[in-house]
């Protein structure tokens, strides 16, 4: 009943897709934050009130004395054929033991929903959701984004990134269009369009995050610059020859470092 490292986490059956990924991530040397796993055991018996279970997290929490991101870890999640994404909660900015608590029950409820189901009936897939969990050090980041390591839409071989300030989260919940940026496997620059990027989301300092407005001389300039856009690259690279295959990545910069946030497969490229 004890929080797992998470480099260690490594044993889908056990923690789930994502804390697997990471996992092995960190394992390979890639930039991903740190943090401990939640086995599907342990999130059941936090949500049923155990106190042994509730206890070792007190436990685990008093060497963690900074903001956390609380991730879904659900077995078959970020797999090649079904990524999930969207389907369950993730909550950014979790202070203390007692929001973390509150947010890994959130999450482990996040897939018993309606939309949770009808997923899995989609995927065909268990309808009796096994749910993991990731506890992470939060990254404060200046700007972030996904990067499809092959164009999503017509199968290209060229890297995709789509990017805006702050935490990506206005990128794929569609809050803001993104900067969208194209550019060869070599790296040469294809496409790089400004989008319209008015939002952006700030931490509060009694956790969770607040919306804001962006300075209007920053809305529609790019957040992303090349040199930056090199590092992306230099990280899909890393990637593909950790996971194999194409690559669907979460990416964010703070302080003038790159973060792997989370990737999935691919799970649908185009035809082209």
């Amino acid at each position: 009943m004890m929080p797992t490292p998470l480099r260690d986490a490594a044993n889908e059956e056990l923690y789930g897709g994502k804390a697997a990924q990471l996992a092995v991530a960190l394992q390979a040397g890639l930039p991903a934050p740190d943090g401990v796993a939640l086995s599907t055991d342990v999130v059941e018996a936090i949500h049923g009130g155990s106190a042994d279970a509730i206890a070792n997290l007190e436990l685990a929490f008093q060497d963690i004395n900074w903001p956390v991101a609380v991730r879904s870890s659900g077995i078959g999640e970020d797999g090649e054929g079904s990524s999930f994404a969207g389907q369950h909660d993730t909550l950014l900015n979790v202070i203390g033991v007692e929001q973390a608590l509150s947010a890994v029950r959130q999450v482990r409820d996040s897939g018993h929903t309606d939309a949770a189901r009808s997923y899995r009936e989609r995927m065909n897939l268990p309808l009796d959701p096994k749910i993991g969990v990731v506890i992470q050090r939060l990254v404060n980041p200046e700007c972030s984004g996904v990067l499809f390591t092959r164009n999503p839409i017509n199968g290209d071989d060229e890297r995709v990134v789509e990017a805006s300030w702050g935490f990506g989260e206005v990128v794929v919940s569609g809050l803001v269009t993104p900067d969208h940026y194209r550019f060869e496997r070599g790296g040469k620059l294809l496409e790089a369009t400004p989008g319209y990027k008015d939002i952006h989301l700030t931490m509060r300092p009694d956790g969770g995050l607040d919306e804001e407005m962006v300075e209007p001389d920053k809305v529609e300039v790019r957040c992303v610059d090349d040199d930056q856009l090199v590092r992306l690259n230099e990280l899909a690279l890393l990637c593909e020859k950790v996971y194999g295959g194409e690559q669907d990545i979460e990416w964010a910069f703070a302080d003038g470092t790159l973060y792997l946030l989370q990737r999935r497969a691919v799970t649908v490229i185009g035809g082209g």
